[in-house]
């Protein structure tokens, strides 16, 4: 048996192969990230054996880089090992002369596997990778139209400051129906009452007609707002609003590419009522195999949601926040399902009041319950097991 350790880096990886013996039979090379490299790799075990099976590829799975590599010896039939970084990390300590170099490192995760010590991912890398991506992708178009949305907001203060107390929210579809018509007080106020109230009707499910197109009418003649100076504001008005529904239709087809992903992973996250498709990809995809972490409180350290603690000389601070030093991902995602929680699920809402009851605010109380959140996503992706809640007992 040969063990093939690499070390990948973005342009060109390292590789050391050895015998499940330990014997060094091909000592630290590299090879580009490419086509060309990847034929190299080969070309050097071939010369050692032509039989697949008798040849294990590892490697760490650093960023993304080791994804094309991975992808192109699974599709040539090989067995590839991809492993947690830490792993290889706790073994290079028991080396005498412990240096950090490629050639060394390839070597060390070949050792891992020698030794037996890998404990390879029951979750696919690769669709891991994708799942992450996506839900990323997702956030940063949100984001985006978050932005935009404020921008827009920031136009209407100053050309109609009155409009946004009109509607109980500004971007729901009968008020951006309006908007789209007629972007500022001069448009509107010169509106067709019985067009503006058919328009309002239409897009608001029959709620809303003639009471309130007299409403807008009057709320734009009054309007405290500046001109529109060349047409500018409503060109811009017109602007974001179709860039705004445009990111709001790729978040949708996103998210339906991120439910049909998700069902394809094997483990029990939506047992927790507060977690639906869209956050369980989320808190998977960021987490991975849940077994890199020792306890619930690494997990709670790798989302940035440990205290931070203030420590200078004698002083020690008692008002500690939110380290925030993890993945933002992970982290907004835990506050979210919590939010939840707190108000739907027994045991969270329990657990909240008891935080009020002790004198703290809302937002501590909840930043309390995120930790009991970490520690239940850490024991459901643990175990494989269901979320069943434990109600605390009766006095």
């Amino acid at each position: 048996m040969f063990i093939v350790g690499i070390d990948v880096a973005k342009r060109s990886h390292e590789a050391t192969i050895i015998t499940s013996d330990g014997e060094i039979v091909q000592s630290a090379f590299s090879f580009r990230n490419n086509c060309s490299g990847y034929n190299t790799l080969l070309e050097r075990v071939r010369k050692l054996t032509n039989q697949r099976n008798q040849i294990v590829f590892a490697m760490e799975s650093t960023a993304h880089y080791w994804l094309a590599l991975y992808a192109r010896l699974t599709k040539d039939g090989y067995r590839v090992l991809v492993l947690n970084p830490i792993q290889p990390h706790a073994l290079r300590d028991l080396y005498i002369r412990p240096l950090k170099t490629d050639a060394r490192d390839s070597l060390i995760i070949a050792d891992v596997v020698r030794f037996g010590r890998c404990k390879p991912s029951s979750i696919p890398q690769d669709k891991l990778l994708a799942l992450r991506e996506l839900c990323r992708s997702r956030s940063y178009l949100m984001g985006m139209a978050s932005d935009l949305k404020r921008k827009l907001i920031a136009l209407l203060d100053q050309v109609f400051p009155e409009y946004e107390t009109l509607f109980d929210s500004l971007f729901c579809r009968s008020s951006v129906a309006v908007l789209h018509r007629y972007p500022t007080p001069e448009k509107l106020k010169y509106a067709h009452v019985e067009k503006l109230s058919e328009l309002l009707r239409q897009h608001s499910g029959g709620h809303f007609g003639e009471w309130k197109a007299r409403q807008l009418k009057d709320a734009a003649v009054s309007s405290f707002g500046i001109d529109d100076c060349c047409g500018v504001y409503s060109t811009l008005i017109a602007t974001f609003l179709r860039q705004i529904e445009e990111l709001t239709r790729e978040v949708t087809v996103l998210e339906g590419k991120i439910d049909e992903l998700f069902s394809e992973f094997d483990n029990v996250l939506m047992s927790i009522p507060s977690v639906g498709p869209t956050l369980g990809a989320v808190i998977l995809s960021e987490i991975g195999d849940v077994t890199r972490f020792a306890s619930a409180g690494k997990l709670l350290g790798y989302a940035g949601m440990d205290p931070s603690v203030r420590q200078s000389g004698e002083f020690t601070g008692t008002r500690n926040r939110m380290s925030k030093r993890g993945s933002p991902y992970l982290r907004r995602a835990i506050w979210m399902a919590t939010n939840t929680a707190v108000h739907f699920d027994p045991m969270f809402r329990a657990y909240y009041e008891k935080k009020l009851s002790e004198g703290l605010h809302h937002m501590n109380a909840v930043g309390h319950a995120t930790r009991k959140m970490t520690a239940v996503i850490f024991a459901v992706l643990r175990d494989g097991k269901p979320y069943q809640p434990m109600l605390p007992c009766a006095n």
